[in-house]
């Protein structure tokens, strides 16, 4: 249990931890216009960029999936933590020490917020084991490896490579010197807990730390060096933490991101060596996974990072030995080829070194030569397909076509379909309209197959929040519009602003973002920037309409240049002319429905009343016409 941070404190954080900076760190961003800048959402699949953030205002908001909120809530949906684990975690990356009012109410503290204890024990532990690569007499094993690799001194240092002692207990005295505790250790998985209590985990093996994309160390891979090293497995990976989940790491993300993000391009290869080797060469946009397979939430952070989009893509080059292994893994890649708009290829060298071999015997140039020799990963597959077939026979060509015309059905581009057809007749040495045709029936086979139901289920779920006004929705565009001048420039509507009433907005999520606005004291005393939006938020509270506030904070104005005060209260004139008629419209109805002889003294006030409407709707009309909107 602890105190709750002090509200100033937080406020820091708020005002450090920039969005841009703390988002950009998971997705690449690009520049929106208005001051938004647009990415890939990281909480659902997307094909197109519809994740927003607004830097000037301190928010984010995805109109595909409705996520939304500042720099904290960021942190706490994409690491699942809370407010105060959250808060904690920022202000340990933006070098704030926070205070905890002991008065106020305690905060329960579950494991995420681990976070913050658990990266500074895999930062101490990494500056450990380099000192024990370049220190310890017993790590000369650990420098003869890199050295008989082509990787010097500077390039380990560069990396931070390190090497853990062989004794079985350094590590964990160490950190329990530096003030972890012993359940720290364990749920870091720098420790093991054993008879004779807790032993280091890794041991007698040289060290890669495994960062994530912000640069915190969060894991390690270890490669065994002892022949005597109980353990066989020529690599270690830290298990599961709160901090490090293996299907969603990628070694060398840190140093690759940026590159990755320009460059338009990522180059997935097997091994640690083998990105280092990469980096050093010249191709810096190298990663790996680290100990397990490419997969979906591989796939899902390198699409973050490239803004992976059918309007604007880039390329992923798989890097793969020539042996057997290797071809399944290409075949495993191509399996999840869907899950990029960007192009997929395969670099294999042909004598089936990897890169850091190819380095090591070849050069650096060798190894920017094999990216740039890459070949589609599509007709690498094919080749392996056509491979398994004795193409002499007249039979076993057929039942080749039979196989890769299911590939040729797979390629996402369908653009393409008919010159990889013409490709395919030509590797088989047949004509070109037995393999169209034979194509064809696939295709009509592929079309007859009912899709996994778990595909609706996922599509199902992506689905949330079904009751929020669209900002794109003809009923509600001028609502919208008046509620986004009055959240990014509460200066050009005012006191105006304060003339609305709920009757105003149709939509009842944007009738409570009016009154929270009111209640926040209106857009006239608003304080500046992001303070505003999270003052509205929070005066929202638990309302389901505290989604919107995200969105009506990075939501860029319909105008093409910076709104003035014309500009915004011709926006008000207009929201009032439509709430105007509005009134006229059931007035009208009233009176069809009043009989004027029965009725005489109703039916004249509500004429009267009609007229008088009618003429300030009309002062209404010019108004908003004046701002020109």
């Amino acid at each position: 249990m602890a105190g709750r941070i002090k509200d100033e404190d937080i406020a820091l954080v708020r005002e450090r931890a920039r969005i841009d900076d703390i988002v950009g760190s998971y997705v690449t961003l690009k520049n929106a216009g208005g001051g938004s800048l647009k990415g890939l959402c990281p909480f659902h699949d997307e094909k197109s960029p519809s994740f927003n953030v607004t830097p000037a205002r301190g928010f984010f908001y995805c109109f595909g999936c409705q996520e939304g909120g500042d720099v904290i809530d960021f942190i706490q949906k994409i690491d699942q933590i809370s407010f105060s684990e959250a808060v904690e975690t920022l202000a340990a990356k933006v070098g704030i020490q926070l205070r905890y009012d002991d008065s106020g109410a305690p905060v329960q503290r579950g494991p995420g917020n681990q976070r913050p204890r658990l990266v500074e024990a895999h930062k101490v532990a990494a500056e450990f084991y380099v000192e024990q690569l370049f220190g310890a007499a017993e790590a000369a094993t650990g420098r003869q490896f890199l050295a008989k690799r082509g990787f010097d001194k500077d390039a380990a240092v560069y990396f931070g490579v390190g090497f853990s002692p062989r004794g079985g207990e350094a590590l964990t005295n160490h950190l329990r010197g530096r003030g972890f505790t012993n359940a720290e250790l364990l749920a870091s998985g720098l420790s093991a807990d054993g008879q004779r209590g807790l032993y280091d985990r890794f041991r007698g093996r040289l060290m890669w730390p495994i960062r994530d994309a912000s640069s915190d160390v969060i894991g390690f891979g270890a490669r065994r060096l002892f022949d005597d090293d109980r353990i066989e497995a020529k690599y270690l990976n830290t298990p599961e933490t709160p901090i490090y989940k293996k299907s969603k790491v990628l070694y060398g993300v840190d140093l690759a991101r940026r590159e990755i993000a320009k460059g338009r391009q990522a180059v997935v290869v097997e091994g640690y060596t083998d990105v280092m080797a990469c980096h050093l060469a010249g191709v810096q946009t190298a990663v790996a996974t680290c100990g397990t397979a490419f997969g979906d939430d591989h796939a899902r952070v390198l699409r973050q990072l490239l803004l992976d989009h059918d309007q604007f893509r880039g390329e992923v080059i798989f890097t793969f030995d020539g042996d057997e292994a290797g071809q399944r893994a290409a075949l495993k890649a191509f399996a999840g080829d869907q899950a990029f708009a960007s192009q997929t290829y395969v670099a294999v060298e042909p004598d089936g070194l990897d890169p850091c071999d190819l380095r090591l015997q070849k050069g650096d140039a060798a190894v920017r030569e094999l990216i740039g020799r890459r070949v589609p990963l599509y007709r690498f597959v094919l080749a392996n397909v056509l491979s398994k077939y004795d193409l002499d026979r007249a039979d076993t060509r057929i039942d080749a076509l039979r196989d890769a015309a299911r590939l040729v059905i797979s390629i996402r581009d369908r653009s393409k379909v008919d010159a990889f057809t013409r490709e395919l007749a030509g590797h088989l040495g047949m004509d070109e309209d037995q393999v169209r045709s034979e194509v064809y029936r696939a295709a009509s086979r592929s079309a007859n197959t009912p899709a996994p139901t778990a595909v609706g289920d996922a599509a199902q779920g992506a689905v949330r929040r079904t009751d929020i006004p669209s900002p794109r929705d003809q009923r509600y565009v001028i609502e919208w519009d008046v509620l986004k001048v009055a959240m990014q420039h509460p200066a050009l509507v005012g006191v105006a602003f304060d003339e609305l009433d709920d009757h105003d907005f149709t939509h009842p999520w944007l009738g409570a973002i009016r009154a929270a606005m009111a209640k926040a004291g209106g857009p006239a005393a608003a304080p500046p920037g992001e303070a505003w939006v999270v003052a509205v938020r929070d005066a929202v509270g638990n309302d389901p309409a505290a989604a919107v506030v995200g969105a009506l904070a990075v939501d860029p104005l319909r105008l093409g240049r910076e709104p003035d005060e014309p500009y915004a209260q011709a926006l008000l004139a207009r929201l009032q002319e439509l709430t105007c008629a509005r009134r006229i419209q059931d007035l009208k109805s009233k009176l069809q429905r009043t009989n004027p002889i029965d009725r005489p003294d109703e039916y004249n006030r509500m004429f009267g009343e009609l007229i008088a409407l009618e003429a300030y709707r009309s002062d209404l009309r010019k108004k908003a016409i004046s701002g020109a909107i």
